[in-house]
Order: structure tokens, then C-alpha cells, then sequence
């Protein structure tokens, strides 16, 4: 199973920001996806993730209402809209899977998978 993250950048507060993940190798439709953070010096966080069969979507409070999560089906690809984003969205961004489709322990931080990690930096 691989995880290809790309859509890294520097951009300046306010501006927008797409990120993408493809997955590939998994061999069921039915599994939990998301997406990670880390900023330098800080513990990895979560981001938003998805269950890919219900739809159920999780987003964290500091996110909630500016980014968006969205799947393409067919591509098996993931896309983290960012909007209006903040010097403290700074970090590095992975994709994160669970093959068992177990949202909960996902958004937990338990993954089966993780991509390579792409960096975002948001000057102020």
C-alpha cells in the first residue's frame, strides 16, 4: 500500500491550499481516511479523516469550517481543501489510512498506512 501526498507549498495567511493523497495497493473500497499534522516542536495532530463506505467525516475545532475534505472515488484519492489559512496551519502534513475501516481508532491516531508527509508553511 502506498500513500502519495503532494500539493506542498508556501503561501501567505489567508490564501488557500490543496492537498492531495492517492492511495494505491489497498484491496478493499471500505476503509478510514484522513489527514495528519505536524508542526516543528510539536506532537503529531489529526487533522480531518473520512470513512470512505458512510461518508462519517471528523474535522479537529481548529480546522473545522476552514478545510475541507473531499474523496474522489474512482482515483482512490483524498483532497484536503485548506482555506483561509493561519501561520499556525505551518506544518507537515500526512495521509494516514486504516485499513480495517475503523474510523474512531484512525482519528485516534491508529493507522495502518502513512504517506511521505508534505510541507505546508503560511508566512503571516
Amino acid at each position: 500500500v502506498q500513500l502519495q501526498a503532494s500539493g506542498r507549498g508556501l503561501v501567505h495567511a489567508g490564501d488557500s491550499l490543496r492537498l492531495s493523497c492517492a492511495a494505491s495497493g489497498l484491496t478493499s473500497d471500505t476503509y478510514a481516511i484522513g489527514w495528519f499534522r505536524q508542526a516543528p516542536g510539536k506532537e503529531r495532530e489529526r487533522v480531518a479523516c473520512t470513512h470512505t463506505r458512510d461518508g462519517s467525516t471528523y474535522y479537529a475545532d481548529s480546522v473545522l469550517g476552514r478545510f475541507t475534505l473531499s474523496r474522489d472515488n474512482v482515483k482512490t484519492t483524498v483532497y484536503l481543501q485548506m482555506n483561509r489559512l493561519k501561520p499556525e496551519d505551518t506544518a507537515v502534513y500526512y495521509c494516514a489510512v486504516n485499513r480495517r475501516g475503523f474510523l474512531l481508532k484512525l482519528w485516534a491516531g491508529t493507522a495502518h498506512y502513512w504517506g511521505q508527509g508534505t510541507e505546508v508553511t503560511v508566512s503571516s
